[in-house]
């Protein structure tokens, strides 16, 4: 090269002076070059960096030395170049001016050989690139390269090859691999379980009841009980069969004394079973009071209660009627689109009696036949529900507490049908909005907390006894005090009901509807006054097609079918055929009762028809109080 490759200052010259190679002594052989020259430290110096040396090729023969001058001028600052190639040693002298190359000498030269070379300065060994361990901070890891300022360093033989192979391979390795394989094992586990839930959310299964009710019915059975054990007497006892072995034992009889058992015990003496009486709180309900509306228990009610072919044909063509008339919105009107509708229009009313018609044939939003118009009806019946569990705020003046106990009477009956969760909460706010409403007297009237009247009092002991037999929560001092009022309005020693307590003048539709109340608030079926006001009914107020009085039918039907018996059966031999035939039969009003010549004509159409429906669902509409056993 033609000058020096390093200077420690550049404003002072170096001083190249000669060398008696005579004194130096021989220098020992150079040690094999190990490993990547890349591993060696790139800095000769703490302040110089080194220039890129070009190696000679292994196929071209190397170039003769030129011929060594006499005298050789050794630069004081050179150092080890790097790779196989030896700088000159240690100055003589550290003197002066930048120094020269030792070809263009000032010098003569001289005619003897060259001495060896003076011992060279060697570097600790260093480890290659691909020995060193990099370590890892647990979110990655960095693949060391060179950058900067630092030149390619051309690695030099087989050893060099293999490092820049290693090197190469890292760089082309998927970072994404590395992500991987260095990621903590806590947050591989988190992502398997998110994504395994993720798919456990997206596999769903169709809605449905479940088991609803279990009937077990126990008794004697009528058909001949053939014996458990059919033993085979037929073949014969052979020698070879009763032949006992030669090692049997002898049968000896062994005569014992057994003591007489039934000597020893003495016969118990039954104490007397006191009577429970059932006035003193409302009777609990052993069996779900809705479970009669579908399957065998339907049809066994029907025989055992006088149900015919024709009381479920009627049935089944005013459901139909009904189905026709529901709005597209899932309401229905007391208004239109039929003809001879109420005088004003009460959209809530008029939902919650037709619901309560497909409810008592055993229909549901769930299952049934009318499944479809169920849903959409319940669906706006919860629509108008606030906070408070009101839902006839749309309905006029007075007309809207009747509305909102038919309501709850139909929520209740649902959730009690169904036990779908989703109903349970618009049902029970339905029902604590009922007792909070109650009045001091224990009735209910036109507005929360107004003294009572029978007529109204009637529709919310049945929303409250519906709540009772869907497992809703009802305070039990709350329905004690219906009797209270019941007790006000009472006339004839409880045997007969006016329509607000101080009046005298008991009618048949009222006193109906209060021995109904007396009935699910815990009278028995034997009580004197309610067989008094029974027998009242049956003299004054008997079923009679040319009185037409659908809302008195309504309230005597249901007593008469509570208490049985002959009452019962009178009332619905009547019943069971004269309200059938008052059906209209054909035209667009097929399936519907005309309201014209009914005491209550002005409920319209809807009203007369829901009702006279309710009458011939009656069989299993409702399990009777006093036969459930």
């Amino acid at each position: 090269m033609s000058q020096s490759l390093f200077s420690s200052d550049s404003s002072s010259a170096r001083t190249l002076q000669p060398i008696d190679m005579s004194s130096v002594p021989p220098a020992p052989p150079p040690p094999p070059s190990s490993g990547d020259p890349r591993d060696r430290s790139p800095w000769a110096s703490d302040d110089a960096a080194p220039l890129p040396q070009s190696q000679p090729s292994a196929e071209s023969p190397s170039p003769s030395p030129p011929e060594p001058p006499a005298e050789l001028l050794i630069d004081s600052d050179e150092e080890t170049l790097g790779g196989d190639q030896v700088a000159a040693g240690p100055p003589a002298t550290q003197a002066g001016s930048e120094g020269r190359d030792s070809r263009f000498s000032d010098h003569p030269a001289k005619s003897i050989p060259p001495p060896p070379p003076p011992p060279r300065a060697t570097l600790p060994p260093t480890r290659s690139i691909a020995e060193v361990s990099v370590p890892r901070s647990g979110i990655g890891s960095a693949v060391t390269r060179w950058r900067g300022s630092l030149p390619e360093v051309t690695p030099v033989g087989a050893d060099a090859d293999d490092s820049q192979s290693a090197i190469a391979a890292a760089d082309q390795e998927d970072p994404t691999a590395e992500v991987t394989r260095s990621a903590p094992s806590w947050l591989l586990s988190l992502v398997i379980h998110l994504i395994v839930l993720l798919v456990l959310a997206l596999i769903t299964s169709p809605p449905g009841n479940g088991f609803t009710h279990l009937v077990l019915d126990f008794g004697i059975s009528n058909d001949p009980v053939e014996d458990a054990l059919d033993l085979d007497l037929s073949t014969p006892l052979t020698e070879d069969l009763i032949e006992a072995p030669e090692d049997a034992l002898d049968d000896t009889l062994v005569e014992s004394e057994i003591p007489d058992i039934f000597e020893m015990v003495q016969p118990a003496e039954m104490e007397a079973i006191e009577p429970v009486l059932l006035g003193a709180e409302p009777i609990e309900i052993s069996k779900p009071m809705f479970s009669g509306r579908t399957g065998a228990m339907r049809k066994a009610l029907m025989a055992m209660y006088g149900g015919t072919e024709e009381t479920a044909n009627a049935v089944k063509l005013g459901l139909a009627w009904l189905k026709r008339q529901q709005h597209r919105s899932g309401y229905w009107s007391m208004v239109r689109p039929y003809s001879n509708g109420a005088v004003s229009e009460n959209r809530t009313a008029a939902t919650a009696m037709a619901l309560l018609a497909f409810a008592g044939d055993g229909n549901t939003h769930l299952e049934g036949p009318y499944r479809v118009e169920v849903e959409k009806g319940v669906k706006y019946l919860v629509s108008q529900q606030d906070r408070g569990g009101y839902m006839a705020a749309s309905a006029r003046g007075n007309e809207r507490t009747y509305a909102q106990a038919q309501a709850t009477i139909a929520l209740c009956e649902l959730y009690g049908m169904t036990k779908d969760s989703w109903l349970r909460a618009y049902a029970q706010r339905a029902v604590d909005y009922a007792l909070k409403a109650q009045a001091s007297d224990g009735g209910w009237r036109y507005r929360p907390n107004e003294p009572g009247d029978t007529s109204v009092t009637g529709w919310y002991v049945m929303a409250l006894q519906s709540a009772r037999g869907a497992g809703l929560e009802v305070d039990p001092g709350q329905m004690n005090r219906i009797s209270s009022y019941l007790d006000s309005a009472a006339v004839y020693y409880g045997a007969g009901y006016a329509y607000q307590p101080g009046r005298s003048d008991a009618t048949p539709t009222m006193t109906a509807e209060g021995l109904l109340c007396r009935q699910y608030l815990g009278w028995e079926r034997n009580h004197g006054a309610l067989q008094d006001g029974l027998r009242l009914l049956r003299a004054d107020a008997p079923f009679d097609i040319n009185q037409q009085n659908v809302y008195y039918w309504y309230y005597a039907t249901q007593v008469f079918h509570h208490v049985g018996g002959p009452m019962w059966t009178e009332w619905n031999d009547q019943m069971k055929v004269k309200l059938p035939a008052l059906q209209i039969k054909d035209g667009s009003e097929r399936g519907s009762w005309a309201p014209q010549g009914d005491r209550w004509s002005i409920g319209g159409r809807l009203y007369t028809t829901c009702l006279s429906i309710y009458c011939l669902e009656v069989y299993y509409r409702h399990l009777p109080l006093y036969d459930q056993q």
